[in-house]
């Protein structure tokens, strides 16, 4: 798991020093917490599995952050964005059911885990005329992302264990929208989507930030995805949808 992740400070550490000696004439940085909700259900090469009624799984806080760069002349901004997802649950079934290779015995406890980590590096521009247009007061981004998903699902009942893990890269669409509101406040609204082959992607966040010192905010908002996918023997359909609170800084 370590060797799988340490790509991520790596390219983060890279775009800061990348961003410094090209000139970029903004960064934004942040870090927060999401407690999602969930629903939905998972099939791999065997019966479906509601994530709340049959795998029992546990609400948990979840930590986030992000980092933008406004980049000079005709380079695109960059947007990176690491969601790190993982839910847990114990229960027991009162049906047999096949998970895998593996056949589940009814009336065992098990025990569950999804690993549903996403990371995205997104490519963008901002719509000049927009923000001319209204003064600086709003702004809307257009771009491309690229989105890589981490996915692990595992069940375990006494000595049989059953796994299946995979990484899939999905490029999506990107809109943003910032509302400056007053020298303090401000909304903004982010958006990346991909539908093809029956499978769809769609991920919403909405934000209210309030700059408290000069060079520095806090932020509060909302998110909601939905991933509808067939990929590697997995059938993963799910929503997930909660608050979020974010602190960083901006310059």
């Amino acid at each position: 798991m370590f060797k799988k992740r340490i790509w991520i400070p790596v390219i983060c550490l890279f775009l800061l020093l990348f961003s410094r000696q090209s000139g970029a004439v903004g960064l934004e940085a942040a870090i927060g917490v999401s407690y999602q909700d969930f629903q939905g259900g998972l099939v791999y090469k065997g019966d479906s599995l509601d994530l709340n009624n049959d795998l029992r799984f546990n609400r948990a806080a979840q930590f986030i952050g992000r980092v933008k760069i406004d980049m000079p002349l005709i380079i695109p901004n960059l947007y990176l964005m690491a969601t790190p997802l993982r839910f847990d649950g114990t229960a027991t079934h009162n049906l047999s059911f096949k998970f895998g290779d593996q056949t589940f015995n009814a009336g065992i406890p098990f025990s569950s885990t999804l690993k549903l980590d996403h990371y995205d590096l997104g490519f963008y521009y901002g719509l000049l005329f927009v923000k001319q247009a209204t003064l600086g007061l709003i702004n809307i981004d257009a771009g491309l992302n690229i989105r890589v998903f981490d996915l692990k699902t595992e069940i375990t009942q006494i000595a049989k264990l059953e796994s299946k893990s995979f990484n899939l890269i999905v490029p999506m669409a990107y809109l943003g929208l910032q509302v400056k509101l007053t020298s303090s406040f401000s909304l903004e609204g982010e958006f990346r989507g991909l539908v093809y082959n029956g499978n769809h992607y769609y991920d919403l966040i909405g934000r209210v930030k309030y700059y408290f010192i000069k060079l520095a905010f806090v932020s509060a908002g909302y998110r909601h995805e939905e991933i509808s996918m067939d990929q590697s023997d997995i059938k993963l359909n799910v929503r997930f949808s909660g608050p979020l609170v974010e602190v960083g800084f901006q310059f």
